[in-house]
């Protein structure tokens, strides 16, 4: 396995002072935020489209120092109703793949309307009332299936091999049997991205989820949740409030070791091993109260202590 950070945990910093801490943390690689909801503040994406010296000079910046990039990441709800500018983000991410070389984009599966003629997303999480899985099967039948079909007929002339579709409150495909449909609808080129802090705020298990997805998992981003029980009593997990407010919530994304301990995050990185998994672990950092490159630091220092780093492999005596 291999560490990284999400380019927008260091938003405040310039590209060159971005990449600069990338390599005094001893990073391997980092995966760069293209628009969709993040302002992408690392990168000017019709410049790079426009321009073959601009990316020569972007692509450099990493080259020079020993950086990889890891994908790219578009996150954002490319099947809004009403704002298409999420969906365009998303396609010219795909044209500019082919530009750079990449093969990955870190995306979401999009969550539609419930209906014909709505103008705001509808996500469905309770059985009733049963108009609620009527307006499922629709999105899934005549918005999901007939974007992502487009998309992944599109996408090989681009260079583009996987679409990881992060698992993320808010989305069509926030938990593990949405996701598992449409993969087994679209095909693999449709991975999943498991980010733990998710499952956990859900109400998920992130290392059941692990074991439910198996090879499907084509990309992890590192990131802790942890939980203000006197709050999250009242208002349980389906918190709305301001994320920058941790102490009037029931819960908050937090630096990797916060809310979880080392112990947990071991058994994660093992258990990824066990399916297969051997790639980046992409640390995403929005911990509301720890400064970005504190939080950094000590997450890079945690998954370096405890991720398996080496294949290995037991060798039976013979009796």
């Amino acid at each position: 396995m291999k560490i990284g950070f999400v380019s927008d945990s260091l938003g405040a910093l310039s590209f060159e002072e971005m990449l600069d801490q990338a390599v005094a943390l001893g990073v391997s690689g980092v995966e760069i935020n293209t628009g969709g909801w993040s302002r992408a503040p690392h990168l000017d994406l019709p410049q790079l489209r426009q321009s073959p010296a601009a990316r020569r000079s972007f692509l450099q910046a990493f080259g020079s120092r020993g950086l990889e990039i890891i994908a790219l990441n578009v996150n954002g709800n490319p099947l809004h109703p009403v704002d298409r500018r999420q969906s365009d983000a998303l396609y010219e991410t795909v044209r500019l793949a082919a530009d750079l070389g990449i093969t990955k984009i870190c995306t979401m599966s999009g969550l539609p309307e419930g209906q014909e003629g709505d103008r705001l997303p509808n996500w469905v999480v309770s059985s009733w009332p049963p108009e609620g899985q009527v307006a499922k099967e629709w999105q899934f039948k005549e918005r999901l299936l007939p974007y992502w079909e487009k998309l992944l007929d599109m996408a090989p002339q681009y260079g583009v091999t996987q679409f990881a579709l992060e698992l993320h409150g808010g989305q069509w495909a926030y938990n593990v049997p949405n996701f598992l449909r449409l993969r087994e609808a679209l095909g693999p080129m449709i991975g999943a991205n498991l980010d733990p802090s998710h499952m956990f705020w859900m109400g998920g298990d992130p290392i059941a989820a692990i074991d439910a997805l198996g090879d499907a998992i084509c990309h992890v981003h590192a990131k802790d949740a942890g939980f203000n029980e006197a709050r999250r009593g009242a208002t349980t997990n389906l918190e709305n409030g301001p994320l920058g407010l941790p102490s009037d919530r029931a819960w908050s994304y937090l630096t990797l070791g916060y809310g979880h301990d080392p112990l947990w995050w071991r058994q994660f990185c093992y258990r990824l091993r066990m399916v297969g998994y051997d790639g980046w672990l992409s640390i995403e950092h929005e911990d509301p109260l720890l400064d970005p490159i504190e939080g950094l630091t000590k997450s890079v220092a945690l998954l370096r202590e405890i991720m398996p780093v080496a294949l290995g492999g037991f060798i039976q005596a013979e009796c």
